[in-house]
């Protein structure tokens, strides 16, 4: 009785729906899907901070989306999960970083380490057999690269492996060095809300900046969360270094999967 109610796998391929978003998708969707090739899981984390005065929050959630919904396209067998949004900023007591500024919110390595172990080991039992974490913001480096090699070693015999894409984070050095040859410098690139930071959500999310509120003077900067020249940044470079975060992340994941 059950056996007439499967459906062939190409029937299951025809069903899978315009979204990668699994969100988007029901259940049953989902598990035609996964039995339809889709096995790989790319798991987006953003974080919201500030992020000076001329940016929202929320930047790295959008950035996030926009490029893991990007990699799953290219690699052509994945699908995407929500934004997992806190992240780690540091010190709490006394705040450090951009915990010294109203709007970020913190959790612990430990927190967001037990985010991801909860959502990796859901998407193993969905049947998934890759599992790609996928942070886009610094702190969340260092424990999602942990919790990959540890679950990596816990599922070795079962074929599942759990990837820390840490070469999307180290882009952004090629990205530094792209401005530079453009005639930027360290000074005008800066660390946090900068030109990258900025031109990418120009690219992706234009509404979450508004250059009109940064102030007269660069070096007034730091007082307000950002560094660098913001007021250089254009939607046109952040396509470009968009360009270049999705493609080593493509590259590491099938790197990966060829093992």
């Amino acid at each position: 009785m059950l056996a007439g109610l499967v459906l062939p796998l190409a029937a299951r391929a025809q069903q899978v729906p315009g979204s990668l978003d699994i969100a988007d998708m029901t259940w049953i969707e989902l598990r035609d899907a996964v039995a339809a090739g889709y096995r790989t899981a790319i798991v987006p984390s953003g974080g919201i901070e500030q992020n000076g005065p001329h940016m929202i929050l929320g930047k790295h959630d959008h950035i996030v989306r926009a490029n893991a919904l990007r990699i799953a396209r290219e690699l052509g067998d994945a699908l995407v999960v929500p934004v997992l949004s806190f992240s780690p900023q540091g010190r709490f007591e006394p705040p450090e970083g951009n915990l010294r500024f109203p709007g970020t919110i913190g959790v612990t390595d430990e927190a967001f380490a037990a985010m991801l172990d909860g959502i990796a080991r859901s998407l193993r039992a969905a049947g998934f057999r890759t599992i790609c974490f996928l942070a886009d913001n610094g702190p969340s480096q260092r424990p999602q690269e942990r919790l990959a090699a540890r679950l990596s070693a816990e599922w070795r015999r079962d074929g599942v492996r759990v990837i820390a894409v840490d070469r999307y984070y180290a882009a952004i050095a090629r990205q530094d060095d792209w401005l530079r040859a453009q005639g930027e410098t360290d000074a005008t690139i800066g660390t946090h809300a900068g030109i990258g930071d900025t031109s990418e959500l120009m690219a992706i999310h234009p509404p979450g900046v508004d250059l009109s509120r940064l102030p007269a003077r660069s070096d007034m900067l730091p007082a307000l969360g950002a560094s660098g020249d913001p007021s250089r940044a254009s939607a046109a470079r952040g396509e470009a270094m968009l360009a270049m975060r999705i493609t080593a992340a493509v590259e590491q994941i099938r790197a990966a999967q060829a093992r």
